[in-house]
């Protein structure tokens, strides 16, 4: 194994891994009487999980870097859910904590997955983007005006229709 997958794995499990899986499961004590637990949660919990699998291979993979800011990507990652969103590892983690949410019907989580869709909102515009036109330029640039920062469901619907006809 390479010291990238190493490097890859201590981010993956320091940044959300602690953000959607230690605090959620840590600070907000989930109560297990089967009444208040939602299956229908584990959809967004799913759904969050392989996502979020699938954006760190894609940083690994296509951009020969990590997801976390001292291994950063060498390359612009624009492939896999990066077609259509430029930020789908963060819509993955709170998907993570809404589903955590909905399966423990538990407002606290709710309200950490807000606050935690509210940070990475900030961090993105006053902190990733700034740093993506510096270390990529018009690359960046020309990728920012196709894809846009949270949802392509424009996107989503013009690759559809691309690979179906």
């Amino acid at each position: 194994m390479s010291k990238l997958f190493w490097k890859a794995t201590l981010a993956f499990l320091a940044l959300p891994g602690m953000v959607a899986f230690a605090i959620p499961l840590l600070l907000f004590e989930p109560s297990w009487p089967e009444s208040s637990v939602r299956a229908v949660g584990l959809v967004p919990l799913v759904a969050g999980i392989l996502l979020l699998l699938w954006c760190v291979r894609e940083f690994y993979v296509a951009g020969r870097g990590t997801l976390a800011p001292w291994t950063p990507p060498q390359n612009l990652v624009v492939t896999g859910l990066y077609r259509f969103l430029r930020n789908p590892m963060y819509v993955a983690v709170v998907s993570i904590l809404i589903g955590w949410a909905v399966v423990f019907t538990s407002w606290p989580l709710a309200i950490y997955a807000l606050a935690v869709g509210v940070g990475f909102h900030l961090r993105v515009v006053f902190g990733e983007e700034p740093w993506l036109a510096r270390t990529f330029g018009a690359e960046w640039v020309r990728y920012k005006a196709q894809v846009p920062r949270w949802f392509g469901v424009r996107q989503l619907a013009q690759e559809m229709r691309r690979a179906s006809g």
